[in-house]
């Protein structure tokens, strides 16, 4: 299959089977995080994958996961952060988002679904997971096996604006 047809495929889920994850499939996961771009090659991303019913208790307090039994809560370091000469902006955000990206299509590729959280509270994350000053809970991503009806690949007709209103000149 091609990139294309891939990301055509993926789709946010929004309920889960209870199947964990196995453990092969998180591997390749993390993989696809750890081969993804950073500004300068910085590499800013951390992450922290959560597996078990005790971190998606302490995670749900913080967001809502959809049951699904994995997680990973994509951080950046600040620390590590490459800013942009000109006006300081930092590229953790694009960093992390880039490894994001990298994981939901590695899931789907393994015939997992997923869903990219940012409607969470950064400080309950921060809390109940001990995390440094330095890194800063940017996602949560929800991993597992779709328990709902699969979106069809050709929605993007409908759903999606035409390249040519993506187009910002042309």
């Amino acid at each position: 299959m091609d990139f294309l047809d891939l990301a055509k495929r993926r789709y946010s889920v929004r309920s889960y089977k209870e199947t964990p994850v196995e453990e092969e499939k998180v591997a390749r996961i993390l993989e696809a995080a750890r081969v993804s771009p950073s500004a300068a090659n910085l590499q800013p991303t951390r992450l922290v994958v959560v597996d078990d019913k005790a971190g998606m208790g302490k995670l749900s307090r913080a967001a809502n996961v959809y049951s699904a039994p994995l997680a990973i809560i994509v951080c950046a370091d600040h620390a590590k952060a490459w800013k942009r000469p000109a006006d300081g902006k930092s590229t953790v955000d694009i960093d992390a988002a880039i490894a994001t990206d990298h994981m939901m299509m590695e899931a789907t590729s393994l015939g997992l679904g997923s869903v990219w959280i940012c409607w969470f509270d950064p400080e309950v994350v921060a809390h109940e997971f001990g995390l440094p000053e330095t890194l800063e809970p940017i996602n949560v991503l929800a991993i597992g096996y779709s328990d709902e009806p699969a979106k069809s690949p050709d929605r993007h007709a409908t759903e999606r604006i035409p390249v040519g209103e993506l187009l910002a000149c042309h």
